[in-house]
């Protein structure tokens, strides 16, 4: 019997693999995805990098998870400098943007008022964190649309951000794939854990809330 993995399509005597064919169509869409994901909260961006790790984990070829980690820090990049221009063309001008007052609907007050302080306090360097913590990276971004942050400026501290976001959700990924045998196991449980780390803070402060 013939294994899974051994099976070479032929065609016009080109060799195609089922991981090349799934590297050809799936890396763009992923890119595509996260890209549009920071631009619009349309998908969870963290939980498709790490279902795409678990993937990449189980297949063979030893560049596919750094094939990865470039395509998804670089679509973050993309999107974050595009919302970012974006929203600095609206604050430009005196009707405003669609964009900017999407930014500010999804920046609740407290939010702003702390990364407001953080960006006070530590600069650039909260940018690394704001893509890190769960529904932090638009309020510090409209921090940073507010102090006037020239684009520059914003995008030098925001590759960090995205490298160490793209790692973050490839490390859960890769976990996820290593303690599964099969691969739809491990994206379940990456997709479970990124989900239960986007939706924890907003729980805990509701508790918090209710305690007080």
């Amino acid at each position: 019997m013939i294994s899974r993995s051994a099976v070479v399509l032929s065609l016009g005597g080109i060799a195609v693999t089922p991981a090349s064919t799934q590297q050809a169509f799936g890396y763009p869409s992923l890119f595509l995805l996260v890209l549009i994901g920071a631009l619009v909260p349309v998908v969870p961006t963290g939980a498709l990098v790490s279902s795409a790790a678990v993937v990449a984990f189980h297949q063979e070829s030893p560049l596919s998870l750094a094939l990865l980690f470039a395509v998804a820090s670089l679509a973050a990049f993309l999107g974050d400098v595009a919302l970012y221009w974006l929203g600095k063309r609206g604050m430009g001008s005196k009707n405003g943007s669609r964009w900017l007052a999407a930014i500010r609907d999804r920046a609740p007050e407290d939010r702003l008022a702390q990364a407001q302080e953080k960006l006070e306090d530590h600069g650039v360097a909260v940018l690394v964190l704001s893509r890190l913590i769960p529904a932090g990276r638009i309020p510090v971004m409209l921090a940073c649309l507010m102090a006037k942050m020239p684009l520059r400026t914003f995008a030098r501290g925001d590759i960090p951000a995205c490298l160490a976001w793209a790692v973050t959700y490839q490390v859960i990924g890769i976990l996820g794939g290593s303690l599964f045998r099969e691969p739809w196991e491990g994206v379940l449980a990456a997709v479970a854990l990124t989900l239960l780390i986007s939706v924890a803070p907003g729980l805990w402060r509701r508790v918090r809330r209710a305690v007080a």
